[in-house]
């Protein structure tokens, strides 16, 4: 079994992220809009703000009242959509519930939409267009490219139909000529489907789901899952269950989470060049 290693991959990528950024003619600039104070949005844009200053990026963070209006929301967006200095905005998730989510999101400007999550750019990835790749599945293909784990005519069965993952994710495997199957709360066998699975991609959100009964000898594992649980961090998989069984497998934490944050500036260098 071969880990794979999204942390190693993340910082040889930062490297070369900063000598190509540190060659521009000017700071590509990302806003994130968070509204309200939820605390794990708080760390995410953190996060977020800190490799962006890392790689040499301008950052704005853009912060609302919980309470904001729908119409002040997009008239925010509006600007950013219209500021040169800005070449990616970011809707920090989730939104408080008086808001229409997909409203505000296809708000942003397609070409400044380095999430990935505007309805433009998810029917272009799904037609195998140019497009926005949404962070988390253009981070497990980095992982898979890096490692030459070619998808290729493979079974790639993915478990999770979310718009951030699941979805985008089974377009993505098309478009790189897989064989995709994919599984959620209502599939009925699961254990039948996922052993004869390829690669086995997990993003459900329930610690531990897949053990080594779910796989074949020498699946390729990637798990998406972040489980917290007294203080400790968890996947979908059970990795000591399935280590011995599976060819290659993304630990968690320093697999897949890693590629998310570095796919958003890989994102916003394309927005940049796109001017």
């Amino acid at each position: 079994m071969e880990l794979l290693d999204g942390k190693k991959i993340k910082k040889e990528r930062i490297e070369e992220l900063k000598k190509e950024i540190a060659n521009l003619d000017r700071k590509p600039g990302i806003a994130v809009i968070q509204i309200g104070n939820d605390p794990a949005s708080c760390v995410y844009v953190g996060n977020k703000e800190k490799t962006a200053l890392n790689l040499g990026c301008y950052f704005k963070h853009v912060k609302l009242e919980e309470n904001v209006s729908e119409e002040e929301v997009i008239s925010k967006i509006n600007e950013l959509n219209y500021d040169n200095e800005i070449d990616g905005i970011i809707v920090q998730m989730p939104l408080p519930k008086h808001l229409n989510t997909s409203r505000i999101l296809n708000s942003v400007n397609k070409d400044k939409d380095i999430d990935g999550l505007t309805d433009i750019n998810a029917g272009l990835l799904f037609h195998n267009k140019d497009c926005f790749i949404p962070c988390t599945p253009k981070g497990i293909l980095s992982i898979l490219n890096y490692y030459n784990i070619d998808t290729k005519g493979k079974h790639v069965v993915i478990i999770g139909r979310s718009e951030l993952v699941g979805r985008p994710l089974m377009a993505l495997m098309l478009n790189n000529n897989a064989t995709v199957t994919i599984c959620h709360s209502y599939t009925n066998n699961l254990m039948n489907i996922t052993k004869d699975a390829d690669i086995l991609i997990v993003a459900v959100g329930k610690k531990h789901l897949i053990n080594e009964a779910f796989i074949k000898d020498g699946a390729v594992i990637i798990d998406v899952g972040i489980n917290r649980e007294d203080g400790k961090l968890y996947g979908d998989v059970n990795f000591d269950a399935v280590k011995d069984k599976c060819s290659y497998i993304t630990p968690v934490p320093g697999g897949v989470g890693q590629m998310t944050v570095l796919s958003l500036y890989e994102n916003l260098l394309k927005a940049y060049h796109r001017d």
